[in-house]
């Protein structure tokens, strides 16, 4: 009992320290001043700033009630424990082993330290190499995806999608908006490899196929990047038919053509040409802000440079079906055999071990996730 109560105490200081480099006591006085914001009569005459004002609040809200109420529930096991009743020891340690594991969980938010880790995230996913197989690869990874953006309470809105005649995407790119989204989800950037007894070969043959995920950040004011328009190459068109059903089907698709580097953006989700064609250029000048950042770091061209083509040996992660069940991530070494939840949206743990990975803590991350 008594090494129980020591090892809640260690718990309980490590929570405290997290919570003084989350500096959580600042963010109270955050909330505090947007909810000074938030009262005043003219808060609302501009609804889009203040549903933004709003957001702001209620997320910082959770995140301090949050660790107010697990640092109650340690204290508690604490106290519960300094009582050295050696009928309640089992019971406590099973407890505390859930309380570790929530830490564990709780304490993933110091990892996002980067500029816009709190922004939304662009995602693009494109079939590689493979043909029906990558197409139908892509379509699983935009499920795997959005399953997890839908367990993490995120909002996911498509904004453009090429799908194939046969089967599944060539490609498609959507926004994610949630606590943290583009922190989550950077380390998915790269390419992935599926391994499986494709379901399209009358012969039952393994195949090898590839597709190409993109993350960048949603910057939040791109007012100030500016781009020649003579630079721009503008294209309508419908977007009905195939990768837009959904949609209405007049000339509102956008896709705009930065001539220069030759990045593309498509827009096809929004009721009118203009609202595509406003949404394709933030996502554009997003794109044009993110190229010049790498530049900053390495001699680099192209947007898709770091992660060169969607082919054999450049894959991040492999994802074995047959013969065996695994997914390996190549950057950390992480893997797991179940690679039906991984595909079902159970993909935080390898974007935890990049992080940690990155920051050089991918000792502690694999000794606290062995089995």
């Amino acid at each position: 009992m008594t090494d129980l109560l020591k090892s809640i105490q260690d718990l309980r200081v490590k929570i405290l320290d997290t919570w003084r480099l989350l500096d959580l006591d600042t963010v109270k006085t955050q909330i505090a001043a947007l909810e000074i914001q938030m009262s005043a009569p003219a808060f609302w005459n501009d609804a889009e700033q203040a549903q933004k004002v709003s957001k702001e609040a209620a997320e910082l809200r959770q995140e301090v009630a949050d660790w107010e109420e697990f640092v109650k529930e340690v204290s508690e096991l604490q106290e519960l424990a300094g009582l050295g009743d050696a009928a309640m020891a089992e019971d406590l340690g099973d407890k505390f082993v859930q309380a570790q594991a929530q830490f564990s969980k709780m304490e993933f938010a110091t990892l996002f330290a980067g500029e816009y880790d709190k922004d939304p995230a662009i995602v693009a996913i494109h079939a590689g190499s493979g043909g029906t197989e990558a197409q139908d690869w892509t379509q699983m990874l935009t499920r795997m995806y959005m399953r997890y953006a839908e367990k993490k309470g995120w909002r996911v809105t498509v904004l453009w999608e090429s799908r194939a005649e046969d089967v599944g995407l060539k490609s498609i790119t959507f926004r994610v908006e949630g606590r943290w989204a583009y922190g989550y989800l950077k380390s998915e950037a790269g390419v992935h490899r599926l391994v499986r007894i494709s379901p399209f070969d009358a012969e039952k043959m393994r195949h090898t196929t590839f597709a190409l995920v993109e993350v960048i950040p949603e910057l939040e004011d791109v007012a100030e990047i500016e781009i020649d328009p003579k630079d721009l190459r503008i294209d309508t068109f419908m977007s009905g038919g195939k990768g837009g059903q959904s949609v209405n089907t007049t000339y509102s698709a956008v896709r705009i053509v930065h001539l220069p580097t030759n990045i593309s953006v498509s827009c096809q989700n929004e009721r009118s040409q203009q609202q595509n064609k406003e949404t394709a250029m933030k996502v554009l000048k997003s794109k044009l802000h993110q190229l010049a950042l790498k530049a900053k770091e390495q001699e680099k061209s192209d947007l898709r440079g770091e992660y060169q083509s969607a082919e054999w040996g450049n894959q991040i992660r492999s994802y074995v079906l047959h013969p065996y069940k695994l997914v390996k991530d190549h950057r950390t070494d992480f893997e797991t055999t179940d690679a039906e939840g991984v595909l079902e949206g159970e993909v935080e743990p390898f974007m935890e071990a990049y992080l940690r990975h990155a920051l050089g803590e991918t000792d502690r991350f694999q000794e606290a996730n062995k089995e």
